[in-house]
Parts: structure tokens; C-alpha cells; sequence
């Protein structure tokens, strides 16, 4: 509560000093600061450009401030370069997709179905098959959704120091912050720290979360542009009561009497589970050029060679724990209570070799050594054979990437091909755009893929009997062929066509009887399966934005169609989002407003149930959940390079049926009103 009573005065004093009509008395300085619109610009005081910005009223901020060395600064001297090297602004204006982004995990959630509580899994909606890591993970993916990959870091390059702060408030006691702060040590050096915590009760019992997400980066390159260095520091950990879902859906679904609007009151399966993970990762990445051509205008692209060098180490952990043995999970377990714990170590070292100039693009290749240690603390002798406590080995790979523009045409790709090891195969991305002009672009790719599944498929160890199985030996590599096609034109809107075949489709799935899913034992007997025949999967995707003056209609609409000979794939046909919202500036422009309304549906499907003792979701084909709207109010605002944002989630469950799940026996979170913010501010 101090917090926030913290953010609301300060977030007070800027509409008050953002609505006065003139600059507060000038003292003697060397320079001040303005910001204009959404850039900073430095001016000194003697210029003529003070004088014309306080004429036509475009300032939004005074501030005094000494200026050294420079004298301007905007809103583009504050980079943020992605892990593969694209570069984008720091942007602080309010849209649309800000309001799509807003959420937990900070992404569009369009194809996604959130759990009641923040922090919980969420179910797939939407596949796609064309973007898939070369090496298996530890699994548990249905927990990763707040873990930050070597993909999700970002790297800065900004002319001062910059603020992010992210405020939401969550579900009952808690809320969630994430900070960050970049900073320059030099006009080359650049640093930033970043931690992202949360907690929420959540308004069903024994369903809290927490986690915490640390990351620093730092990246520098030298005066002559030879040798550049980048590299990250996470630690994170991510915890979570798990109760099963509902014990009694007529609790849920039938509550005539309102006995159950409280939904703390409703039975849960079990009380007293719990999962966590925990990760460290070290990655470093560094370049050097033995020869570095003159660029300039008239030759973009000079010719460079150079090698390179990149380091990852992580260690990280999944547990589930129970202080008692729950028939859920299956009867008579080795050892109460559970503290089953899956650990994998992995180490990635990779050297490459890079040429480019302006005739043959760009060029590289390297060789990646991949050592990895999935291990548990005991070895289980059964009748069936002997089930071993680790999977280890390294994987020997060599890699290509090429990247040329001509003229409207751009083509890259990159290839992987694995000399020795048994985890990986080979892989082959390869993407190209063409631009038919400044409104109107085709995309096109190819993505083919070969490697074995997730380490918790091939080995899994617990004290329950029945999650213990060595696959590592008998299921094959997984295999994908995939095409993709898009036109992307500003009249028209985004179109993405995407077609997928995978042979030796994994999955998890359950072998319960229709006696033991009466008896809630469907958990109890789930187990990793390969799909011998093909699954196709054909995806469409468009997304455009209709404006009339103040008014919008964003609507993205996402088509799914698969060919299988068993249901092991299980999709919605259809999902649809579409959000009609007004935008306008008020109180003499000193706020910009953005208010509407948003409406998303799928239509109905056999849903993937949850299992919380492997941390995934699998296969069941009993019952279909779906066909229901959800439909969110939200008003948005920003003042100056502040966006205030408050919104009233799943209005319609006021008055629609009690139907609207996330998974089987896992109710969607009923109406509530949530607000937050995101500042940005620089020093």
C-alpha cells in the first residue's frame, strides 16, 4: 500500500505540472532540458530553438539540467537490440498493442488461455512449428511462461540513464513490479539491471504464486569498431501451490444459492502440493575483426573478416513436492513425502568464422560444442528393466548463416548439422522478403528440423510409481517440415500462411480407464507417447486495424486445421480477437486517452487437461471446453512518458453461464477490475 500510494502521488504531480501554461521561472544554467513530444532534446540556453518550442506550446517537461559534450539528445539515442541483433527505439507513445502487451508475461497473449490466478500455466490456443530450439529442454514447459530465455534478453545503447518501471496489481494480496535500469559508462559501455517479482494469492485456495526474475547485461564495442563483447547474468525462481482444480464442478457450475461466489469456499483436489523452479545462466558472446573496410555511404557494407565467440553455462532445476501421498498421482508411493527433483546442467561453446562485403552478403561459420547433464539422485530397479539416474553426453555441431540484400529483396537463413551426438540431427531455417513498394511486402520461409524430444520424455524419476519411464532408447527424433508465406501490406493488413508436417509427434497423454477418470486418477497415468503417422497442421493468421477519425477496430482472426489419424493435436478451429477502442487528447492535450472494449473467443475443442506433478499438459479426448466470449473493458491513458492502465477482465461472467474453463477442472478467473502503469523516465 505504500507503494502504490507512493506511485499515485508522483503520478498526481505530473498531471498537475503537465496541465500549467507556462515554464516555471529560468535560473542561471548552461542549458535545459525539454522534452518534445517523445524526444529529449538538449538545448542550450542562448538558442533560438528554446524560444521557438515555448512559442508553439510543445513542450511537455522543463527541467534544468548540465549538459556536457552534447547538446542534443532524442528519443533514438535509446536502443534496444534484441539477441539477434535487431535494434529498436525506446517507445513510450500508447497503442493498441502496448494494451495486448500488458499482461504477466509482457508479450501478446492472443494465442494463449491464462489460468485463474497470475503466475499459472497457460493452456495453447494457437502452434506454430516454424521457430523450434536445436537442442531439447528440461521440460515443464507448461511453467516456463515467466522464465527468461538467452532469446528474451535484451541489450541497451542510450545517451543517459533510463527508467522502466512496471506495476500491476494481481489477485488478492500481491502485486507485480518489473524494473529496470540502463545505464551508460561510456559512450561504447553499456549496462542495465533488471529484476521482475511478483506474488498473488489468487481467489481460489491453496492456488499462490511468486516468483522472481533477475537479469544484468552488459555490451561494449571499441573506438575502431574491431572488437565488440556482449553477455547476461540471470537468476530466477519461480514457485507455485498447485491444487488440482475443482473436486466438485457443480460447486462451480450449479452455485444456485450463490453458496460459492466466494470462490475461496470451493473444494480444491489437493492442499498441499507445491512446484518450483530454479535457474542460473552465464552468457557471454564476443567478435573481432581482422580486417574492417571504410564504411560510407556509397558502400554500406565493406568488407570484414573476423572470428567470434560464444559462451552459455546454465544450471536449473524442476521440483514438485507434497508433504503427503494424494490418490491423484496414484496409490502406495516409494517414499512420503514427495521431493521429486529433475536437475539439468548444460554448457554451449561455439567458434566462428565471419566474412561479408557488399558482392557476397554476409557469411559465418562455426563449430558448437553442446555438454549436457540431466540427472536425478537414485537409480530405479523394477521388473521391467532398470530405469538409469542421468542422461549426459555432448553434441558436436557445425553452422552456417548467410544474409544478402539486393535491392527490394532481403534473404537470410541459417543451418545446423550435428557430427557427433544422439540428441540433435540437423536443422535449416531459411526466410526471405521481397518489398513491392513502401506499402506492400511478401514474406516467405522454410524451416526443417530434426531432434529428440524434451529430456522429462525420454527420462523421469518420482516417487510415484507410475511417473517413472527411460525413453531415450526407444522413441526417435522428431521431425518437422514446415513452410511458411505472408503479404504484408498497409491497406490490406498482415496475412501469414503456415503449413507443418512432424513425424514422431510426442505428446503426453493418459491411459486412465473411464473408472479411475471417475475416480479423479486420470493424473495418475499420464505417460509420454510417439505418434508413428504423420500430423499435419495448417494455420492462418490475419491481422489488420480498421481507423475512422478517434475510432478504431483491431482484429486479429487465427484459423487452425489438423490432419491426424489419432487426436493428438488438439486445437481450436477457430480463434478471434477484435477490440474496438476511441482514441483522443484531453485536458488541453496535457493526456493522451485510449478507451474501448475487447472481445475474444475459440470455438469449442478437447482442451489439454494440466498435470502439476510434470509441470505439462497433456492429451484428453472426454470432454470439450470452449465457445464462450471474453469480453475485457479497459481505459488507458499517458501523460507525458507515463502510460496509466486499468481494465475490467471478463465482464461477461457476470451474467453468462458459469462454463468458462482454462483446462479441465480449472476455471477461468471470474470479472475483477485490475490498473497498473509503465514510466519511463531518464536522468
Amino acid at each position: 500500500m505504500r507503494f502504490l500510494f507512493f506511485v499515485l502521488l508522483l503520478f498526481l504531480g505530473q498531471i498537475l505540472q503537465a496541465q500549467q501554461d507556462s515554464l516555471p521561472p529560468q535560473q542561471e544554467v548552461d542549458s535545459i532540458k525539454v522534452v518534445v513530444a517523445d524526444s529529449l532534446v538538449v538545448i542550450k540556453k542562448d538558442s533560438t530553438a528554446l524560444d521557438s518550442v515555448v512559442r508553439e506550446g510543445r513542450f511537455k517537461q522543463f527541467r534544468e539540467k548540465k549538459v556536457a559534450k552534447k547538446d542534443t539528445a532524442t528519443i533514438k539515442d535509446y536502443k534496444i537490440i534484441s539477441f539477434a541483433g535487431d535494434t529498436t527505439y525506446l517507445d513510450t507513445t500508447l497503442t493498441i498493442q502496448k494494451e495486448y502487451k500488458y499482461n504477466y508475461i509482457r508479450e501478446d497473449d492472443f494465442e494463449l488461455m491464462p489460468f485463474a490466478n497470475i503466475g499459472q500455466p497457460y493452456n495453447i490456443l494457437g502452434r506454430s512449428f516454424s521457430n523450434n530450439p536445436y537442442y531439447p529442454k528440461l521440460g515443464a514447459t507448461a511453467k516456463h511462461a515467466n522464465y527468461f530465455e538467452i532469446e528474451d534478453i535484451n541489450y541497451y545503447s542510450v545517451a543517459t540513464p533510463m527508467t522502466e518501471l512496471m506495476f500491476k496489481t494481481t489477485l488478492e494480496q500481491g502485486q507485480l513490479l518489473d524494473a529496470l535500469l540502463t545505464f551508460n559508462l561510456s559512450k561504447r559501455f553499456n549496462a542495465s539491471i533488471a529484476y521482475k517479482g511478483f506474488r498473488s494469492l489468487g481467489k481460489y485456495r491453496f492456488e499462490q504464486t511468486q516468483s522472481g526474475n533477475f537479469r544484468t547485461t552488459f555490451n561494449y564495442i571499441t573506438q575502431n569498431d574491431r572488437y565488440s563483447i556482449r553477455g547476461h547474468i540471470t537468476a530466477q525462481d519461480l514457485e507455485a501451490q498447485e491444487n488440482g482444480g475443482l473436486l466438485n464442478r457443480d460447486q462451480f457450475e450449479n452455485d444456485e444459492e450463490g453458496e460459492f461466489e466466494d470462490r475461496f469456499r470451493v473444494d480444491v483436489r489437493y492442499t498441499n502440493a507445491n512446484t518450483r523452479i530454479l535457474g542460473k545462466r552465464y552468457y557471454l558472446d564476443q567478435q573481432f575483426k581482422f580486417l574492417k573496410g571504410k564504411k560510407d555511404s556509397l558502400n554500406p557494407n565493406p568488407t570484414t573478416l573476423g572470428i567470434g565467440h560464444e559462451f552459455m553455462y546454465e544450471t536449473k532445476y524442476y521440483d514438485f513436492t507434497q508433504t503427503s501421498q494424494n490418490d491423484a498421482f496414484g496409490e502406495d508411493p516409494f517414499l512420503v513425502p514427495i521431493e521429486d527433483r529433475a536437475r539439468l546442467k548444460t554448457m554451449f561453446n561455439k567458434g566462428t568464422l565471419s566474412f561479408s562485403n557488399r558482392l557476397l552478403g554476409n557469411i559465418s561459420a562455426g563449430v558448437g560444442l553442446y555438454n549436457y547433464n540431466y540427472f536425478f539422485n537414485s537409480i530405479l530397479i523394477t521388473d521391467e528393466g532398470t530405469i538409469p539416474n542421468k542422461l549426459e553426453g555432448e553434441e558436436i555441431v557445425i553452422n552456417g548463416t548467410y544474409a544478402k540484400t539486393v535491392g527490394p529483396l532481403s534473404l537470410d537463413g541459417d543451418l545446423n548439422y550435428t557430427v557427433s551426438g544422439s540428441l540433435t540431427g540437423n536443422s535449416l531455417d531459411a526466410r526471405a522478403s521481397y518489398q513491392i513498394n513502401e506499402n506492400n511486402k511478401i514474406l516467405a520461409g522454410i524451416n526443417l528440423s530434426s531432434r529428440m524430444p524434451d529430456f522429462n520424455y525420454l527420462l523421469y524419476q518420482s516417487e510415484y510409481r507410475n511417473f517413472n519411464w527411460f525413453n531415450a532408447d526407444s522413441f526417435e527424433k522428431q521431425q518437422i517440415q514446415n513452410i511458411k508465406f505472408g503479404l504484408d501490406s498497409k491497406w490490406l493488413g498482415l496475412l501469414e500462411a503456415e503449413y507443418s508436417a512432424i513425424d514422431n509427434y510426442t505428446y503426453f497423454a493418459s491411459t486412465a480407464t473411464q473408472e479411475q477418470i471417475d475416480a479423479f486418477q486420470e493424473t495418475a497415468f499420464v505417460r509420454p507417447f510417439q505418434q508413428a503417422n504423420t500430423v499435419n497442421h495448417l494455420r492462418v493468421k490475419y491481422t489488420k486495424e480498421f481507423k475512422w477519425r478517434k475510432w478504431a477496430l483491431a482484429n486479429t482472426l487465427l484459423y487452425q486445421e489438423v490432419t491426424q489419424d489419432e487426436n493428438v493435436l488438439n486445437l481450436p478451429q477457430l480463434l478471434t480477437r477484435n477490440t474496438l477502442y476511441f482514441s483522443s487528447d484531453v485536458f488541453k492535450k496535457a493526456m493522451f486517452l485510449q478507451t474501448g472494449v475487447t472481445f475474444k473467443y475459440f470455438t469449442s475443442y478437447n482442451m489439454n487437461a494440466y498435470n502439476p506433478l510434470l509441470g505439462e499438459f497433456y492429451i484428453q479426448n472426454n470432454e470439450e471446453f470452449g465457445a464462450y466470449p471474453l469480453i475485457d473493458v479497459f481505459i488507458n491513458a499517458k501523460v507525458r512518458q507515463t502510460r496509466i492502465y486499468l481494465k475490467a477482465e471478463h465482464l461477461n461472467s457476470i451474467f453468462s453461464e458459469p462454463n468458462y474453463y482454462s483446462a479441465p477442472n480449472y476455471p477461468y478467473r471470474d470479472f475483477v477490475i485490475r490498473f497498473g502503469l509503465v514510466w519511463n523516465f531518464f536522468s
